[in-house]
């Protein structure tokens, strides 16, 4: 069972931000979910409360998938990125909703003062300046002042989505989701203070997801540089 939720903490501390519209951090916050854990929604609305002030990404795992309900939006790539983690932490176990900070720190995904101290913290850190664009063909990624050697690393992700979940821990709920990863590759290596290019081609379609560019150290291990990239909606 989850510890307890800190989100209307979080709620007071982005009203007291100012007004004006925000700009995100390059810092990564991954939440690992699924829509058949019945402790999952409070989180994923915690994450959707981030989007505005970190780069967020919402990876839903398969093993909720024989409870009775099949997240249309799980992968088993994710619940190998979560178990690589867990190895990195040093957990006894993975679980849901788990959220990851810059691939530092790992907390329980309702705890929203955590996540705001986290962020916080992480924005300090120095970061490789990471640059997107959109191309004819797809992207244009350049990546510069890597303060590590580090892969890079695209992820595509769905802007919205949502479910009525039918069965499961979850039953008779309208579920809603932001940054639904969907892709997760490799595009490339970066040494330290050394600097990255590359356009790359993709499918069509792809357009309207959201590109996040990751400078991540071997490990999984820290989240050295980040960009985000917004869908273009759809005409």
């Amino acid at each position: 069972m989850p510890r307890s939720a800190s989100i209307p903490l979080l709620i007071l501390l982005l009203a007291a931000a100012p007004a004006a519209e925000p700009t995100r951090a390059p810092v990564l916050v991954e939440l690992f979910t699924s829509e058949g854990c019945s402790s999952c929604p409070p989180a994923d609305r915690l994450l959707a409360q981030l989007d505005s002030r970190a780069i967020v990404l919402e990876e839903h795992v398969d093993y909720w998938d024989h409870e009775g309900w099949k997240d249309p939006y799980s992968s088993h790539a994710y619940t190998e990125r979560q178990a690589s983690y867990g190895r990195i932490f040093n957990l006894s176990s993975v679980y849901t909703p788990q959220m990851v900070v810059d691939g530092a720190v790992e907390f329980n995904g309702t705890e929203g003062e955590r996540a705001a101290q986290e962020i916080a913290r992480a924005a300090r850190n120095p970061k490789a300046a990471v640059h997107i664009a959109r191309t004819p063909a797809g992207l244009h990624v350049e990546v510069a002042d890597a303060p590590a050697s580090a892969t890079v690393l695209l992820a595509l992700a769905d802007e919205h989505g949502e479910s009525q979940v039918r069965s499961g821990e979850n039953s008779g709920r309208h579920l809603q989701h932001v940054a639904i990863l969907r892709s997760l590759q490799k595009i490339g290596t970066v040494k330290r203070a050394g600097s990255f290019t590359r356009d790359l081609e993709l499918p069509a379609g792809t357009a309207a997801q959201r590109a996040i560019v990751i400078v991540q150290e071997s490990g999984p291990g820290r989240i050295s540089g980040a960009a985000l990239l917004p869908g273009t909606p759809r005409p």
